[in-house]
């Protein structure tokens, strides 16, 4: 498993109320919890309990930090079942966007109250930046994709993340435009998505200001695990590349296919998701057929799966 395996954490859109329930069996991912909680002055198990609220739960400030949560939550209970280091157990991290932060935690480049407090602060100030909004498009070439935004203005293509599927945002004003274009280039179909923000697009410079200032005052790593980054689809393990990163992924695009396939090219042949979601685990294979994927959402899982592969 080591030599194959990468390590994916979903990103925002995974959240639901109840998320983290299949990981309370685990006494180390309850453990993650409390000390996530008490660095953001939150109760989380409330927050994503079967009873939440789900406008509270996905209000981009909450969702960020939950979606962290449960993915190290499942992090340390994949360490805890197999009493073994992630190094030992994967060759690789990555994450989708916000997922991208839980997955540099996990491989050691922040603690669980450190990621905590970072993830906070870019929710907030992303939840704070202009205003804006994305549209998921389906069934277009990514070189029709391609030559379509590059006619475009205020409208960026925020995710590739994986071939016929891709993610645009901008302003609210010239959405519209773009998403007619699309159409007419031959895009099957052209969502609105219910998002409050035009995320991964220069609108956002805000934000990574924000996250940019909070990452020179802390130190990170060192990691176990070498990080497949969203924002050059290239695999980075020092912190000033990672710090780097994160940053820029922020205003710049989600190369997801990219960097499946650049995992495959390494030599990966398993992707485990990890945490509360299955949409990077429906991409993977998408992104290149070399990959075989898993999601795994809760204790019971986990247990099933490591009886595979162990």
């Amino acid at each position: 498993m080591q030599n194959t395996a990468i390590l994916m954490f979903p990103g925002q859109g995974s959240q639901h109320p109840g998320m983290a329930e299949g990981w309370f069996a685990s006494a180390a991912a309850r453990q993650v919890l409390e000390q996530a909680s008490e660095a953001v002055g939150q109760n989380l198990a409330t927050l994503m309990a079967p009873e939440a609220d789900p406008a509270l739960l996905t209000r981009t400030d909450n969702a960020q930090v939950a979606l962290l949560v449960v993915g190290l939550m499942a992090a340390a209970a994949l360490q805890e079942a197999t009493q073994k280091p992630l190094k030992e157990l994967a060759k690789y991290v990555a994450g989708h966007s916000l997922g991208e932060y839980t997955a540099v935690a996990a491989a050691g480049g922040l603690t669980v109250a450190g990621a905590a407090q970072l993830v906070r602060v870019r929710g907030q100030a992303m939840a704070q930046a202009a205003p804006g909004g994305m549209s998921a498009v389906l069934g277009l070439a990514p070189d029709l994709l391609a030559a379509v935004m590059a006619t475009q203005t205020h409208v960026w293509l925020a995710n590739d993340n994986c071939e016929g599927q891709a993610v645009i945002s901008g302003t609210l004003e010239a959405l519209p435009g773009a998403e007619a274009a699309l159409k007419a280039a031959g895009a099957k179909r052209v969502l609105r998505l219910p998002v409050g923000g035009a995320f991964h697009t220069p609108l956002q410079t805000a934000a990574r200001e924000a996250v940019a200032a909070w990452l020179v005052a802390q130190p990170i790593g060192p990691f176990q695990l070498p990080c497949v980054m969203n924002y050059t689809a290239q695999i980075h393990e020092n912190e000033t590349d990672i710090k780097e990163n994160l940053t820029q992924q922020i205003t710049g695009q989600v190369r997801w296919r990219e960097a499946m396939q650049q995992a495959a090219a390494q030599g990966v042949t398993q992707a485990l998701e990890l945490g509360c979601g299955k949409v990077l685990a429906g991409l993977a294979p998408r992104c290149d057929s070399r990959l075989q994927a898993v999601s795994l959402t809760g204790q019971e899982e986990l247990l099933r799966y490591l009886e595979t592969v162990l």
